[in-house]
């Protein structure tokens, strides 16, 4: 309960902070407008809306020059007024049982893609900010996640891209000294 009214002061905080920012400015209309723009869902929002519902998962994990494959599903819903999108996967991965969250967002302000990641091999969160390459449909995300063999923060590079309406592929690769290695792929389909 504290630590709601604590958020919800915060937020309070904030937005009296940036009001009073405008209206020593003078322009309150121009400060709703901005605020308007920030907040309204986009076309990059609706692309995220259109994944909604079930997606069969392929995985091919590539470990020690050694491949290994499994199965998913991985579930996805818009959250907060279509302004978000969130992920649920089950499956397993290395003989073990796999449940994974994740949250997607495009902030309309700095024009970037953000991705957190968490699950139970871990307790830890993957942390991605990225861009889109209209192009070829890609989305190119740059980060880190704990590394437990290191003890430190590993820098991470994701490829999402999609294919068509009911299948896109997502890759993940370790960044070390500039070296890109390939740990995963996963192919989506849309389930019916």
């Amino acid at each position: 309960m504290k630590l709601k009214l604590v958020k919800a002061v915060m937020f309070a905080l904030a937005i009296i902070f940036t009001s009073a920012s405008y209206a020593q400015q003078g322009d309150q209309a121009e400060m709703m407008k901005k605020w308007q723009e920030y907040m309204t869902p986009g076309p990059v929002h609706q692309q995220f809306a259109n994944m909604t519902g079930k997606w069969k998962a392929t995985i091919t994990q590539y470990m020690g020059g050694q491949e290994s494959k499994s199965e998913g599903i991985a579930t996805y819903e818009m959250i907060l007024g279509g302004r978000y999108m969130k992920s649920t996967y089950k499956g397993n991965m290395m003989g073990m049982e796999f449940e994974g969250m994740g949250l997607d967002a495009f902030d309309n302000g700095t024009k970037e893609f953000i991705s957190v990641w968490l699950d139970n091999m871990g307790t830890g969160v993957m942390t991605l900010k990225g861009k889109l390459d209209s192009q070829t449909r890609t989305v190119t995300y740059w980060g880190s996640m704990y590394d437990p063999m290191t003890g430190k923060d590993a820098k991470v590079k994701t490829l999402m891209k999609e294919i068509d309406a009911n299948n896109f592929t997502f890759e993940m690769f370790s960044v070390e000294d500039g070296k890109e290695t390939k740990n995963m792929h996963i192919a989506y389909t849309r389930a019916k």
